[in-house]
């Protein structure tokens, strides 16, 4: 069985290229779910957002975005290339995305997703439940 180190760091807005790369192997363009390089910096420069970069053995992986107001937080986008699921980078971006959440505050961690996404399952292991 192979090992496979999974590094999460603080994303800031000069990780914003390297965010448009993985969105354009991660998302399907059928969907429309990537988003533009101003939408992710016009959120970057909002408070309360924040941005974790997973790296898998060294080479970039995915992301998450996430926000919190309140008692109340978002994951705005997760996103893993193609190459790297079901290795642990999905769960370990999520994992740090609610403990963040929680320490910033947050009570609750909602999430949007089509109703055809293969991830459904994965968010369902991690205790999310669909509300509307």
């Amino acid at each position: 069985m192979s090992t496979h180190l999974i590094e999460l760091v603080a994303g800031a807005t000069t990780d914003l290229g390297l965010v448009d790369q993985l969105m354009k192997r991660a998302f399907d363009p059928r969907y429309g779910e990537a988003w533009t390089r101003p939408q992710c910096l016009g959120m970057l420069s909002l408070p309360g957002v924040w941005l974790t970069i997973a790296r898998l053995n060294g080479d970039p992986a995915g992301f998450a975005l996430a926000r919190v107001m309140g008692d109340e937080a978002e994951l705005l986008l997760l996103a893993t290339v193609p190459e790297v699921r079901r290795l642990g980078v999905g769960g370990a971006l999520m994992r740090s995305a609610m403990e963040e959440a929680r320490l910033r505050g947050a009570k609750r961690l909602y999430l949007e997703v089509r109703s055809n996404n293969d991830a459904i399952g994965f968010y369902e292991t991690l205790g999310f439940h669909k509300v509307g």
